[in-house]
């Protein structure tokens, strides 16, 4: 069967990005244009901002993502964008622009849901995997636990009631003065410290989670606890909330009899989260899987990914489209 090349194309946040897949499976290219130097002195994404500074270099990334895959446009099969969810001004520039180069060029436009790339995005790193699978979803603006029964079905077990897990990390940065982007920055202060800090955690019936008690429960601590330790807190939180995370997991690993978890988002990135759901694989007997760290945060590789699989089961849009900011995965 012939080769099927797909475009994607990424601007649901604060990352323009680019990139070329071949069959689902394997990267020819991934640009990815950040804005972070940008959005620190904030403490955290501007819209408005993230929209212009996708407009000025979308066009570019795009022929970087062609060059360095060594093809032209006319040799690409699809073209797939994310539709959502996201920031509605930021998915407009990528929209608007996929919508214009399908026209242009006379290739099939496929629109991708954000979360559903992220899935995807192991199946890049794992070109062996296969559905069906659970899979955690941890980012900055999700927390799902997913039935993926196929390329294209899925059942939501559970999501956060309040904040995101990723939120959470970045609001407790914040307070303890680390800056943004927090999550990455916390990782790295707690190696340093020891989770010797009691936080309460909130086991909900079914597979919801909740985060916002332990987020409150840091935020209190290091405004009424003097010369606390910032490094043993960051330490405690990262230990709570995946300890919330493995509790939900392994209520749906007995339910569900699965063999296979998959970790995506940026949050999945947390080297202390891997190690933990590490010790889980082996306590288990199953086997858990990460997206290579460039593929955990926003990248058009994972939206191409996606859209092969879209691609193969019809799901092609019109000139239509638009951008929708609360897109749901089912």
């Amino acid at each position: 069967m012939k080769d099927k090349i797909i475009l994607g194309i990424e601007t649901s946040c604060d990352e323009t990005s680019a990139s070329i897949v071949k069959n689902g499976r394997e990267v020819l290219s991934n640009v990815i244009s950040s804005q972070i130097k940008i959005h620190e002195e904030y403490g955290g994404v501007v819209p408005e901002i993230a929209s212009r500074c996708h407009i000025e270099v979308i066009n570019q990334i795009v022929k970087q993502a062609l060059k360095e895959a060594n093809l032209e446009l006319n040799q690409i099969d699809a073209i797939a964008v994310t539709q959502g969810p996201g920031l509605v001004g930021a998915l407009l520039v990528g929209v608007s622009y996929a919508k214009a180069l399908s026209f242009a060029c006379g290739k099939p436009l496929i629109a991708v849901n954000h979360i559903a790339g992220h899935i995807a995005a192991n199946f890049l790193t794992h070109p062996n995997l296969q559905p069906p699978f659970l899979c955690l979803i941890i980012s900055g603006g999700h927390t799902h636990l997913v039935h993926v029964k196929d390329y294209n079905t899925y059942e939501i077990l559970g999501k956060t009631r309040d904040d995101a897990i990723g939120e959470a990390f970045d609001k407790v940065a914040r307070v303890v003065g680390l800056g943004y982007p927090g999550g990455p920055k916390v990782d790295v202060l707690a190696k340093n410290g020891q989770p010797i800090i009691t936080l309460p955690m909130t086991h909900l019936e079914g597979f919801d989670f909740s985060f916002s008690g332990i987020k409150t429960a840091v935020i209190n601590l290091n405004h009424k606890v003097p010369n606390l330790n910032q490094a043993d807190l960051c330490a405690s939180f990262q230990k709570a909330v995946t300890q919330m995370l493995i509790f939900n997991v392994e209520k749906a690993i007995k339910t569900y009899q699965m063999d296979k978890i998959v970790l995506a988002g940026g949050v999945s990135r947390n080297s202390y989260i891997r190690a933990e759901f590490d010790k889980i694989a082996k306590k288990h007997n199953i086997k858990v899987y990460y997206p290579e760290p460039i593929l955990c945060t926003d990248n058009a590789a994972m939206i191409a990914a996606q859209g092969y699989y879209d691609y193969k089961a019809g799901k092609i849009a019109d000139l239509h489209l638009n951008a929708i900011p609360n897109l749901k995965l089912m």
